[in-house]
């Protein structure tokens, strides 16, 4: 790692936030630790992390709550609003993962986990989000994705989204033209099937229809039964 990233730890127990905390060190992050949702808020404000590891029962306002008014608050100049999230949390049940994926998660790891593993899944995130990509550049009408400095807009006014937005934008632009199922999608955004529920694609459809086609020509369609697809619009 030639740069050293800053991931912010919210975990509430001071056990395991120590724990985490110098892991995390050794594996070569930087780490901001909060114990409570409002600390969370309060250092992505100011410390700007490259990642959340985001415990989901805290004692003021619990993770999925955090995670929404993070997507809820605007990017400066186009960039994401928050950094990408990872929650880590004693909640497993289905609906659960469902519920963090909407929040505006970009994995959910249950406890107990493999701190092993847990360092993998973050670095994953870190890479899938990044931006650094080599095609640079690209356009589909007046909607335009700079996946060099993940700046979006549209009619040239900045749009701001979450980092799975994004990705999810940049997967069906580069796909323009071509309908994607929701398993495709849901293997591309989120690299996992989440027991086969697909319903977080359409989450995020809804989320991307009201940041880009809030004006016309509507570009994001549903093909019934099938998926989605971002259409060139006609001349």
């Amino acid at each position: 790692m030639t740069t050293t990233q800053c991931l912010l730890l919210v975990e509430d127990e001071p056990t395991l936030r120590e724990l985490l905390s110098a892991s995390l060190r050794l594996a070569g992050f930087q780490v901001v630790p909060a114990e409570t949702g409002a600390q969370a808020l309060a250092a992505v404000r100011d410390r700007h992390p490259d990642l959340i590891v985001l415990d989901v029962m805290l004692p003021d306002i619990d993770g999925f709550e955090v995670a929404r008014r993070l997507r809820e608050q605007p990017g400066p100049q186009g960039r994401p609003a928050h950094p990408p999230i990872l929650f880590l949390t004693a909640r497993d049940a289905a609906e659960d993962r469902i519920s963090g994926l909407r929040a505006g998660g970009d994995d959910y790891v249950t406890k107990p986990f493999n701190l092993e593993e847990l360092v993998l899944r973050i670095q994953a995130v870190l890479r899938r989000t990044s931006g650094h990509r080599p095609d640079g550049q690209l356009a589909v009408g007046d909607l335009e994705l700079d996946v060099d400095s993940h700046q979006a807009t549209r009619g040239g006014t900045p749009v701001p989204l979450s980092p799975t937005e994004f990705n999810l934008l940049r997967v069906l632009m580069e796909n323009a033209g071509q309908v994607l199922s929701r398993e495709q999608l849901l293997d591309r955004v989120w690299h996992y099937d989440f027991g086969g529920d697909d319903s977080i694609v359409a989450s995020y459809i809804s989320y991307l229809r009201r940041k880009i086609d809030n004006v016309e020509p509507k570009l994001i369609h549903t093909v019934r039964g099938t998926g989605y697809v971002l259409r060139r619009p006609r001349p």
